[in-house]
């Protein structure tokens, strides 16, 4: 062997001793570090480490007040709550968190049926503000087949809960919708007002109508509970538990059973029906139809049926009842006769001669009646009986714009006069200044005529012609009209008694002489039982006295020299019927706005609808 050999040989092995000696130091540093760290951890930080490991093992979990009640007068449940179970998903507990969503959803749906809608909602639902670790529906109203098929595969779905809870239920549904409003997901524009604490386990609020209106005294206040949990998120005990408030219960003044007659009523009609007690203001019935079911937007309603809803011809979500602004023809003539009477302006014993049509000047337009020749002499109380126009053009041009407006606004036309309904309109009663404002031209003699019998730029809705009625009913006085009648057992006789804004409340009307409220109670009455009153066919052989008026609303306009024929008319062209009244006569128990669309003269399409309803809350209840 060669010293060269030798050397080589002695030099591999120091270098590789070297390189023992290198990593060993390395291996050393690293395990130096380690204990460093944990001694770190253990011993100079334990307190923090632990309080952060407890916390992991230990949330705060919100819990959901449950909703109050809704009953009617009666104490029939209307809006109530009813179990059901979901499937939930927390994404903070996924494998791979947020990312895992998608994977975790397509591993559901070969167990049960999820479909794109359920998805949809999840995913507005997961863009939203919430608090870390709380769960997200996915599906609502699980079958106990469903239940059983995630509970097996349970071990699968690290995230993934059944959860039971309450969801509003609507028991009567269709019908009830337009005056009950309903519940529905709460969406980005809601979270940006609602109190993020109190609806942190909350995930409907009220949408519409009632339900909306009183949605603090329904919410109740949220509760909470710390719980342990495993590393899988699963609860193991619960350390501390405060109970949630639960929502207020709320009566209303509506009637079930009349608010059930009313929709059957109107069945296969457009229109609408509001009551109201003229001894309360509370609103007995409020019913437009067509109508939709309120329970399909409680869980969210599919964008293909919502779609079907909202491009119906039929309107079936539009709210007659409060926002439909229809021409009250005849209806506002004893209104008109009283402006006249009480200004003044008009003696008591006034009358005309009718030939069926008026000019304002010879030679002018003709302001035809309904009656073609006319009905001979006619007086107040004839006006209204028999629904004379020719009169109240005579009146109306006496009088002008201002005075009739002016009454008009005392018995709530142009205002709104609901308390705890934000969906109400105010309509249009046309005064000169609007007219120069919304039409930049003057006031016309033809627009008091058209005025003087509820036509032209006049509109009301329906539930502005039956507060109208309860103040003629009552000879002037007013009350608050209002859904509410009590609070959890309290009665609550106007709103600002729960810290409500209210529309203000006209005076009592006062006319200078009381005795002209009974000559108008006179002539109402004998529209339902005189020998020629317009409705008398829907007040024969009743076992009470009604009073009333009918209207009969144009709706397309029709030429001097051309006859109205409905039979040529398109259906949606055809006049609307209406009719106002109260019964008993004597002593009003209850007042009723009727409108059916395009259904003809009021004295057959409306007047017989409000028969039946005065039957059915006189005659015909019950008291379950």
């Amino acid at each position: 062997m060669s010293w060269s050999n030798m050397n080589d040989k002695q030099y591999e092995n120091e270098r590789f001793q070297m390189r023992l000696w290198f990593a060993l130091g390395i291996i050393l540093l690293i395990f130096g570090v380690l204990i460093s760290r944990l001694v770190y951890l253990q011993v100079i930080d334990h307190d923090h480490y632990m309080t952060v490991a407890e916390d992991n093992r230990h949330q705060l979990q919100p819990i959901a007040p449950t909703r109050g009640l809704i009953h009617d007068t009666k104490g029939r449940l209307l809006a109530g709550n009813r179990a059901t179970h979901s499937v939930a998903i927390v994404p903070e507990l996924l494998d791979g968190g947020m990312q895992g969503v998608d994977a975790t959803i397509a591993q559901l749906q070969t167990i049960i049926a999820i479909d794109e809608n359920d998805i949809k909602r999840f995913a507005r639902r997961l863009r939203q503000a919430r608090k870390p670790f709380s769960s997200i529906p996915l599906r609502y109203r699980l079958t106990e087949q469903e239940i059983a098929k995630i509970t097996v595969n349970q071990h699968h779905l690290q995230g993934v809960r059944v959860e039971a809870e309450l969801v509003r239920y609507y028991p009567f549904d269709n019908g009830f919708v337009h005056a009950l409003g309903y519940v529905g997901r709460i969406n980005d524009r809601e979270i940006a007002y609602l109190d993020a604490v109190n609806y942190s386990d909350t995930h409907h609020v009220g949408k519409l109508g009632v339900e909306k209106f009183y949605e603090n005294e329904l919410h109740g206040k949220v509760g909470y509970q710390t719980v342990e949990t495993n590393a899988r998120g699963r609860i193991l005990r619960v350390l501390d538990r405060v109970e949630p408030v639960p929502g207020q219960d709320i009566t209303l003044h509506l009637d079930a059973l009349l608010q059930q007659k009313a929709a059957q009523l109107l069945e296969g009609k457009r229109g609408a029906i509001v009551a109201i007690d003229p001894n309360t203001g509370g609103v007995l019935a409020m019913v437009s139809a067509p109508s939709y079911g309120a329970n399909q937007f409680v869980t969210g309603i599919s964008s293909k049926a919502y779609g079907e809803l909202r491009n119906s011809d039929e309107l079936p979500l539009f709210n007659r009842a409060l926002r439909g602004r229809y021409p009250p023809a005849s209806t506002v003539k004893p209104v008109i006769a009283l402006a006249g009477i009480d200004t003044g302006l008009i003696r008591r014993d006034y009358s005309i001669q009718d030939p069926g049509y008026y000019q304002l000047s010879e030679g002018g337009r003709l302001y035809r009646d309904w009656k073609e020749g006319g009905h001979g002499e006619v007086d107040l109380h004839k006006s209204i009986v028999e629904s004379v126009d020719t009169y109240y053009y005579d009146i109306g041009h006496q009088m002008g714009n201002e005075p009739m407006t002016r009454y008009l606004a005392k018995f709530g036309l142009g205002q709104i006069t609901i308390a705890d309904q934000p969906e109400a309109l105010e309509a249009v009663l046309p005064t000169k200044t609007w007219k120069r404002a919304v039409r930049s031209t003057s006031w016309f003699p033809g627009d008091s005529l058209n005025l003087s019998i509820g036509q032209g730029f006049l509109s009301a809705t329906p539930l502005q012609l039956a507060t109208m009625t309860m103040v003629l009913a009552n000879k002037g006085k007013w009350h608050q009209i209002r859904m509410i009648k009590s609070i959890d057992g309290t009665e609550v006789s106007a709103i600002e008694q729960i810290n409500r804004s209210q529309p203000v409340i006209p005076e009592d009307v006062k006319l200078r002489h009381s005795s002209d409220w009974d000559r108008l109670h006179k002539a109402m009455e004998d529209v339902m039982h005189g020998g020629m009153g317009t409705a008398r066919r829907s007040g024969a052989d009743s076992a009470y006295r009604m009073a009333g008026k009918t209207g009969t609303a144009q709706v397309k306009g029709i030429k001097q020299d051309e006859e109205y024929d409905a039979e040529k008319v398109a259906e949606r062209l055809r006049d609307h019927g209406l009719f106002v009244g109260w019964a008993p006569a004597e002593n009003p128990a209850i007042v009723i706005a009727v409108v059916v669309e395009n259904g003809g003269g009021g004295s057959s399409a409306a007047a017989p609808l409000a028969r039946q309803l005065f039957d059915t809350y006189l005659l015909d209840q019950d008291d379950g």
